[in-house]
Parts: structure tokens; C-alpha cells; sequence
């Protein structure tokens, strides 16, 4: 299946430069605590940004960035939704139009649906980045976003555990089977630090985000430690690179958010570059 990258953009999207996917293969690598603060990371680099929760059935983006339960998102004259601004970004997520404790029951079509009225009908006006977190897999949701939004390429999220490196491989390959280019792998949980002794341990292995990033021929953006603050912090609605942004996590952050703009900035040259032919006569 061929996703439709050049096609329009969605009218709400007109303005948004870049759409950044970000996907994991499994749950539980920390793909939304990733996406959050990547956004906020951009934002801090000096990029207007938004966030899209496409996680239709475990919305998070709301809790993540202190937006309160009963918060709704406004229209505008075109009867478009108007994202909330939360920790200096634009934020859309179904947890704005459902109360916290709302089960969405809902069919695969049922949830590619519900993606389609977010993207389409949220006016996002000016930005640099707009980040996309994914549900974990490659089911609907995935194929609806490919297909309907030109996705500039996909951050995948995985920890070294042999298990979650398998089910990453398996995002790789849904990205390319749909034609969007992988922008880079992002270790997460990589090193635990004990707050005691300092101690450090490879508690789930190491090296597997740098070999899934050589085996595909990506870069491994970063990685990032196993620590409590970094959840502490996020389920506060204040992630780490907003609640300590001199922290050496949040720095992590930034680092990958410095590391992304690179590998888009090359994608795009990668795209504009044509040779130059000459025709010589005998």
C-alpha cells in the first residue's frame, strides 16, 4: 500500500512545514513521555510546534502537559477546532473532547474515523514541527495517518530489550512499506543510574537501538536513561524539559531535537537535489 505524500494537505495543515511521526512497535518503551518532551524540546530550539494525540484509545498528550480534565477545545469561524496551548505548544488529543474516565469502545474503522476528524478539522495555523504520537503497532491508525496527511518521516521509539527491538523492526518496515522515511531510532530506558550510590546498569541490555539504526541504515538519534524524575515530572503534567530545563535530561532531549532538525533538513536536500545533465557533441 502507497501512501499519498504529495498529495494536498488538509486545509487545517496548510501551514504546518513538518509532520514528524512519532511510533513504536510495542507499548511501554516510553513513546508518549518521548513525544512530549521532543515537542517541548523543539519549541525550546526555538520551533513553533504542536502535538497531535493520535493514540485514539489511551489518549495521554492532556495529562502529559497539565491540561486540565473538562478543558475543550474551541471553534473558530470556519467551524475548525482550535488546538490548546499547553507548556508554550499547540496540542489536539481526544482526551480534550472525552472526560477521563470515558472508555472508547470502539471498532478499528471506528478509531481511524475519530483520527481523520482530528487531523482534518483542527486548525493548526503556523508551525515549524507538528509531532504525531502514534498508538503503539501498525494497525489503522497508522495506515489512516499515511495515507491522508504527508507525513515527513517517523521517529521510532524502542528499548535495547530483544523484544521491543523485534516489534521495532516491524514499525520500520510498516513506514517503508507506506514510504516514510525513518528519520531515526531513539533508545529509551538505555541506562539506569541508582540515585544512591550512582551505580549504572544496562537493566534491559545495551546496544540495540545503535543495531536496528545500522541494520536499516538509520541514525540513533539518542538515548535516554531510565529515570524516575522523567515520569515523576510528566505525570505532574510539567515534563522534563519544561519542569528542568537544565537537567541532563532535558538536555538529552534537545540534543535529539537538534539531531532531528539534521536528519529532516537532509531529507529535504536529499528531495530538492536534481543533477545537473550537459549534453556534449562529438
Amino acid at each position: 500500500m502507497v501512501a499519498v505524500h504529495d498529495a494536498a494537505k488538509p486545509s487545517g495543515l496548510q501551514k504546518v512545514k513538518h509532520i514528524i511521526a512519532v511510533a513504536s512497535g510495542k507499548g511501554g518503551v516510553g513513546k508518549s513521555t518521548t513525544a512530549v518532551n521532543l515537542a517541548l524540546a523543539l519549541a525550546a530550539e526555538g520551533f513553533e510546534t504542536g502535538i497531535l494525540d493520535a493514540d485514539i484509545y489511551g489518549p495521554s498528550q492532556g495529562m502529559m502537559l497539565g491540561v486540565a480534565d473538562g478543558v475543550r477545545p474551541q471553534a473558530d469561524e470556519n467551524n475548525y477546532f482550535k488546538p490548546i496551548t499547553a507548556q508554550g505548544i499547540k496540542a489536539m488529543s481526544m482526551s480534550f473532547l472525552i472526560t477521563e474516565s470515558t472508555p472508547m469502545v470502539w471498532r478499528g474503522p471506528m478509531a481511524a474515523g475519530a483520527l481523520q476528524q482530528l487531523i482534518m478539522q483542527t486548525n493548526w495555523q503556523e508551525l515549524d514541527y507538528l509531532i504525531v504520537d502514534m498508538p503503539p503497532g501498525t494497525g489503522d491508525i497508522q495506515l489512516t495517518l499515511s495515507q491522508k496527511v504527508p507525513v515527513t518521516g517517523a521517529v521510532i521509539v524502542t528499548t535495547p530489550q530483544d523484544i521491543a527491538l523485534l516489534d521495532c523492526k516491524k514499525g520500520i518496515e510498516m513506514f517503508r512499506k507506506v514510504e516514510i522515511p525513518v528519520l531515526g531510532v531513539v533508545e529509551n530506558m538505555s541506562l539506569h543510574q541508582c540515585s544512591q550510590c550512582g551505580h549504572e546498569e544496562a537493566i534491559f541490555g545495551t546496544g540495540g537501538g545503535e543495531r536496528i539504526a545500522r541494520e536499516y541504515q538509520t541514525q540513533l538519534l539518542g538515548q535516554l536513561p531510565l529515570q524516575a524524575s522523567i515520569r515523576e515530572q510528566t505525570d505532574a503534567g510539567r515534563p522534563s524539559v519544561i519542569a528542568d530545563p537544565e537537567s541532563s535530561v532535558a538536555q538529552h532531549y534537545r540534543a535529539i531535537a537538534r539531531r532531528l532538525v539534521e536528519e529532516v533538513k537532509n531529507l529535504e536536500e536529499a528531495r530538492n537535489f536534481s543533477p545537473n545533465l550537459s549534453v556534449i557533441e562529438d
